[in-house]
């Protein structure tokens, strides 16, 4: 028998058995405790705020019966306002592929979803700041993130939903790329006992229409793995990844203003799809005025929508605008991937230009039907990279803004058919 769970922070209970809307429980640690099963609800009332609350759920669903958590009755959609509790131990198990890159520490997350599958979150508003006793940029800030989702100990995770989330205002740590840190943030982390749950990987991830601001580091984020070292040439098998990494991937709809650092990044992802996102004014704390930890120098790059390490990964109709300079700072990025597409995308007034293709192991990646207006610094960067089919795109660009940026040549490309267009100053052409 399937059950539906009620919170209300206004009209809820200690006592009550949360099981109607009259007799709804009163705060989110009575959810924490619950063993959902197949096809339960958590249902929070609009107009809730859970103050200094965390919504922490270790649940599977089936393909028959999915677990739902989102909201009921009228009003502003229910808030969970973590204010960094919620705190849980991240450890990869195993250091990043840059050893530099923090593998292991604290994280408060407002909502963790752990080892869970067969399970859709929508329509929850969700914060997580921080306090006066931490100062924003110091290397030593706790990770935060808005909505983490972790696999560890429950083998491949299926059919796992995040829609309609509003997730603002989570402030973590600048400098730490790949914890659990920023708005919507997924990661596979070493099994206790792989030998029994078999590998920790995503088979079904979707993400679309949350609306991402204000958050640090990244914006979304979905894949690093603990698997990473088995991803180390340029040209990489499908078998990889159905064994060690991420599939059917789609990350659709979303707008995402004000990460500190990155947009929007599928990693280790076979044939992800990536459409109709904007991304908007991101970056803005990769510069040296707020990443001022010497020894973190190492991560001071972010870009607007770009992948690490996927195949066929598929962007198309999105929109990026005014993307910070920083060593990267593009609109798009072919970074160290296989097959990467990029098509019918729209990017404006990056301060680090339109798109790079990013050292030897971006391979056979193509940039198609684009159209850029007014990116600055210089429009593509070709660094490093072995090959790159540019083709048909409209490139409209300020006069004295170079079409290659200045210091990021040194790879090789084909260039078929597209417009390079000079306007004048700042002004915008008529499209």
């Amino acid at each position: 028998m399937y059950k539906t769970y009620y919170v209300s922070s206004f009209k809820g209970r200690e006592e009550n058995d949360g099981l109607t809307p009259e007799t709804p429980y009163v705060n989110l640690e009575q959810i924490n405790r619950l063993n959902l099963c197949p096809g339960d609800k958590v249902l929070l009332e609009c107009g809730s705020v859970f103050e200094n609350q965390f919504l922490h759920v270790k649940a599977k669903g089936t393909e028959e019966h999915i677990i739902s958590i989102g909201k009921y009755g009228e009003g502003n959609i229910p808030c969970i306002a973590a204010n960094g509790e919620g705190v849980w131990n991240q450890d990869f198990g195993i250091k990043l592929d840059n050893p530099k890159h923090r593998y292991q520490g604290s994280v408060s997350s407002a909502v963790l979803l752990e080892d869970v599958e067969y399970l859709e979150l929508c329509e929850i508003e969700i914060t997580n700041q921080g306090n006066e006793k931490d100062f924003y940029n110091s290397k030593n800030k706790m990770c935060r993130t808005g909505v983490a989702v972790i696999a560890k100990n429950g083998g491949t995770l299926h059919h796992i939903i995040l829609r309609k989330l509003m997730v603002h205002h989570v402030e973590g740590n600048i400098y730490d790329k790949h914890m659990n840190n920023g708005g919507i943030y997924i990661t596979a982390l070493k099994p206790d006992k792989e030998e029994e749950t078999g590998v920790a990987r995503f088979s079904g991830v979707t993400i679309e229409n949350c609306f991402v601001y204000k958050v640090s580091r990244w914006g979304i984020a979905v894949g690093y793995t603990y698997q990473h070292d088995k991803f180390t040439e340029s040209y990489l098998s499908d078998h990889l990844f159905k064994v060690f990494g991420q599939e059917n991937i789609v990350l659709r709809n979303n707008y995402v203003k004000e990460a500190g650092g990155d947009g929007i990044t599928p990693m280790y992802c076979l044939n992800p799809i990536i459409e109709h996102n904007i991304i908007d004014s991101v970056a803005g704390e990769i510069n040296a005025e707020i990443y001022t930890e010497e020894d973190n120098y190492h991560g001071m790059v972010a870009a607007g929508i770009w992948p690490w390490k996927c195949k066929n990964a598929v962007f198309r109709y999105n929109e990026v605008l005014n993307t910070r300079l920083n060593q990267d700072g593009m609109a798009f990025d072919a970074d160290s991937g296989e097959g990467t597409l990029y098509e019918y995308n729209y990017s404006r007034l990056n301060e680090g230009g339109c798109v790079m293709f990013c050292l030897e192991q971006a391979v056979e990646n193509t940039f198609r039907y684009n159209l850029s207006v007014n990116d600055l610094g210089g429009t593509i960067s070709p660094a490093g990279n072995p090959d790159a089919l540019i083709k048909e795109n409209v490139f409209y660009k300020r006069k004295d803004v170079p079409f290659i940026r200045r210091k990021m040549a040194g790879g090789k490309y084909t260039i078929e058919g597209n417009q390079i267009i000079d306007i004048i100053g700042t002004a915008s052409p008529t499209l």
